[in-house]
This record gives C-alpha cells, structure tokens and sequence, in this order.
C-alpha cells in the first residue's frame, strides 16, 4: 500500500496543480490579470447595449459583443434582444457609447521630471477622459527620447504605471539626423514616428532642426511608412528683437506674451514645410513618408500653405487642439500663466476660423498637448508670461471641452470619433483601434453630453497638479462615465481598476 501511495500521490498532486491552473489562469487573448484587478469588470465577454453607439455608419441604438478584448460583434438598430442571453450585459442606456479617444500629443515627463507629470498620474487622468491610447512625446522627460537606448529607459520606466495604452514617439535632433543608422534603430525599436522643433524647445537635449535635417528624417521614414510630426516655428532675425520686450512692455500683460511669438513665425515654419513635403509625393524622395504639424494656432496664411500642399498631392495632416477653439488672447486675465503656450492663444477671430477649417476638414485632428510642469515653474505669484514655463493641463478634459464648446458649431458624435479616434489611430499606424467594428480593439469611452459639471475644487482631477490647468473654473458639459481598454474596463464613476494594465504600444517592423 505504501508503495502505491508512493507512485501515485505526486501523480495526483500534478494532476491537481494543472486543474487549478487551468480554470485560475486566463485565455492567452484575454488581456486580464489572474485575480481581474485590470479591471473592474469580472467578465471577459460581454455586451455592451446603448441607445447611442457611435460607428462608422452613424449613430444608432446597438450591442457590442466584446470577447477576450476585442469587439466581436456590433448590432446597430434593431436587433435579437435574445441573442444577448446567458451573457453578461452593461446596458448604458441613454449614455454615448463611442471609440476611445486616441491623443496623438501629450508630455507625460517620465523618466527624469516624474515631478511633473509621470505615467501612472497621467495615464489615470486619460482613462477618467475617455483616452484610451496616447502616444507619448520624446521630449520634456529626462533623457529625451533620440535614441534606441533612450527609448528603452521610456518603457523601463512605463512598467507597472499604464492605465491606458501607450506609444511613444522618437526624436529628430541635429545630432541623428545625418545618422540612417542610429535612426533606423530608434524606429526598429518601436517608435511610432519622429517629432522635431523649428525653433528652440526650451529643453537642453533637444535641440531644434532645419529644413535639411526634417528631408534627412523624411528619407528614413518613407521606408517604415511612418510620420514626421513638427512644431512649426521659426524664429525670425528680423523680428527677433521683439522677444526681448522693451520697458514699456508688461510681463504680465498676455499681450506682450503674444507679440513674442506672432503668426509670420508659423507661417515661415509651413512655408519651409510645404516645400519639404514635396518629398513625400508620388515619386518624391520620400515617396512613404508623412508630415503631421501639431498644435496649429494659425489659422490664417499658415492654414492657407497647408491647403495649397494638400491640394498639391503631399502627404500632410494637421492638428489643433481645444485650448486654442476654447480660448481667445482677448480673454486671458493679465498675470494668468496657466494660459501660457507655444504657438500662442490667438485672437477671437482666429477662433472662429480655426473652428471653420476643422469643420471643412482643412484641419484633420485634435490633440490634448497636454504640457504640465510644477506649480512653481509656472510663476503664478510674479504672473509673468515672459519667463513662465509654457503648456496648457488638459488631459483629463478634452473631450468635454471639445464637446462644450464645439456645440455652437453643430459638432457630431461622428466628428468627434473622427477628430478623436479614427484619424488619430491611421498618424499613429494604429488599424486596430479607432472605431467600433468588429476584430478591433474594445476600446471605449462612455459619457453623458448633456451632464453639466464644474472643473472646481470639488472635482476630481487626476493630473499630478490640479491647480495648473487653464479650464479650472469652467462650467462644461459632457461627463465621463466609463473607460475600457481592450475590454478591461479601466475607469467607471471616479472609480480606477486596482492594477495599471495598460500595454506599450510599439510600431512593427
């Protein structure tokens, strides 16, 4: 008997372990932990039910069948209420269901200046916004992201801390610019695209390029089909001795802030743009290549140069983002450097244009250009514009500034899932995300357009420093109600999942 206790019990004990593997560990699809603390939703496949879910066709009453984190079905008008039976349903009701927004444009600041921002602090404001995927620029965090050394030190430093997804975008500077190679290896390491500055960033290791080095970048990129973003200004000689002031100017007149930085400096920018994108046409030298200009704030000749270059068969978008549709230079309170930003808030008039080129498609997308900093860098008790660190807070909340003051307009649910979503996911090479269609990622925003709300002291806010965002004291409408990612849902009703289980998202070669 012994011996037969001998043979069989480590038997049974094996048997034992892998049926309690089996039912404890997930389907190598499911993007959910053991215990489920990647979301707080306990089920993998479930139904999502609406009376406004936002598709590529339009906005209807639907069901959206999620399954091991992908959409697997999606029902729009009427449809079988019985075949939502034996699983489980999240019926939202009145609430819009829509794609989750994709921000092509935020600094989250880590490795190196975790004290602005960070990973885990910024990705929590995304996933309590409706964002579920943003791409993260090279620059403000410390190293800035030039290389395949340094990007490797971003996702080192990203473990643990994602609440949504995350790409990263690489760096073009002067010193790889002329090195294919070095290059070559950034973009083989996963980032999604290249960003460069046409005149000084204001950080020491990102130092701005010229029209010859963004051509050097434009090659490169035609061979992996992927973007060039820039920041489009140039300072310019002649009126350079403006940035100066003089002793009639006011530092804390927003005023003089926007002299310093006037339209001619996008427009000479885009004018050296247009000229290199030629490249990217049918037959060009970098037939492949793209050329994104972010953050537009321009939206007289500068807007007119890009039009000419789309016409003109190169391949360029541009963004905007809501602080330049929600504010206007003639509001800004003298001393209040929240406000502060490059390009600079422009006039109303400018406004309002910009708001039409969006509406006519001339402006493609939106992004948050979320640029946070410490509070005392922002120089709230001297108010002055000249030397405060420039970048508007604002990731939690764009989409309902967009929503809020897009209203006006007659914006559409489908516009926003256009400006949010779908053009955002094509600049960033994302065809699994996007929009709500089957085989593609469950990534969801659930919100409530006609809930008014107030950004006040008694809001949540998820950002590191609450006290920095320009919108602060805006009464707005347009409340987040639930965030998924990949089926997990990551935020509902001020309520985060336990574990940050958002991934990395990295090009493929």
């Amino acid at each position: 008997m012994d011996i037969l206790k001998s043979r069989f019990l480590p038997l049974i004990a094996l048997i034992a372990s892998l049926l309690f593997l089996y039912f404890r560990t997930p389907s190598s699809n499911s993007n959910k932990s053991i215990d489920g603390e990647c979301s707080l939703l306990t089920h993998d496949h479930y139904w999502i039910v609406s009376k406004r879910v936002v598709t590529p066709r339009g906005v209807a009453p639907g069901a959206v069948e999620v399954k091991a984190g992908r959409i697997n079905t999606v029902k729009e008008g009427e449809y079988d209420k019985s075949s939502l039976q034996n699983v489980h349903v999240l019926n939202y009701g009145d609430a819009v269901v829509m794609p989750g927004l994709i921000d092509v444009h935020a600094h989250l600041d880590e490795p190196g200046r975790e004290e602005w921002e960070g990973f885990s602090t910024g990705t929590k404001a995304a996933a309590a916004g409706g964002i579920t995927t943003l791409i993260d620029m090279p620059l403000n965090s410390f190293p800035s992201t030039v290389s395949e050394e340094t990007l490797k030190l971003k996702l080192e430093a990203a473990k643990k801390k994602l609440y949504v997804d995350v790409g990263f975008w690489g760096g073009l500077v002067p010193e790889n610019a002329f090195d294919p190679s070095a290059l070559d290896k950034l973009l083989k390491a996963g980032a999604l695209g290249l960003k460069s500055f046409m005149c000084p960033s204001g950080i020491n290791d990102f130092p701005m390029t010229n029209s010859t080095h963004i051509k050097e970048g434009l090659k490169v990129l035609a061979k992996y089909k992927r973007p060039l973003l820039v920041h489009a200004e140039v300072v310019l000689e002649s009126e350079s001795h403006i940035a100066h002031g003089s002793d009639e100017s006011d530092p804390r007149s927003y005023a003089t802030y926007l002299k310093t930085r006037p339209p001619s400096w996008e427009e000479a920018a885009i004018r050296e743009l247009k000229d290199a994108s030629e490249e990217t046409r049918v037959g060009g030298n970098a037939e492949g290549a793209h050329v994104h200009i972010v953050h537009l704030a321009d939206s007289r000749t500068s807007l007119d140069l890009i039009k000419e270059a789309k016409h003109g068969g190169s391949s360029l978008t541009v963004e905007t983002c809501p602080h330049y549709l929600a504010f206007s230079a003639e509001e800004i309170p003298d001393g209040d450097t929240r406000f502060k930003c490059a390009p600079p808030i422009r006039d109303e008039a400018n406004r309002q244009s910009l708001w039409e080129a969006l509406l006519e498609g001339y402006i493609d997308m939106l992004s948050s250009d979320h640029s946070p900093s410490t509070p005392d860098l922002k120089l709230f008790d001297e108010g002055d514009f000249l030397r405060a660190w420039g970048g508007i807070s604002s990731l939690q909340f764009v989409l309902p500034i967009t929503w809020s003051y897009g209203k006006a307009y007659g914006i559409t649910f489908n516009q926003l899932a256009s400006w949010w979503s779908e053009r955002p996911a094509k600049l960033a090479g994302q065809t699994n995300k996007g929009a709500i269609k089957s085989e593609m990622d469950a990534d969801f925003v659930v919100w409530m357009p006609e809930v008014e709300f107030e950004l006040d002291e008694n809001y949540d806010i998820y950002h590191k420093h609450r006290n920095i965002s320009a919108y602060l004291g805006q009464r707005i409408s347009g409340k987040v109600l639930a965030t998924f990612v990949r089926g997990n849902l990551v935020y509902s009703e001020g309520k985060h999942a336990s574990v940050a289980c958002g991934a990395p998202v990295l090009a493929k070669q």
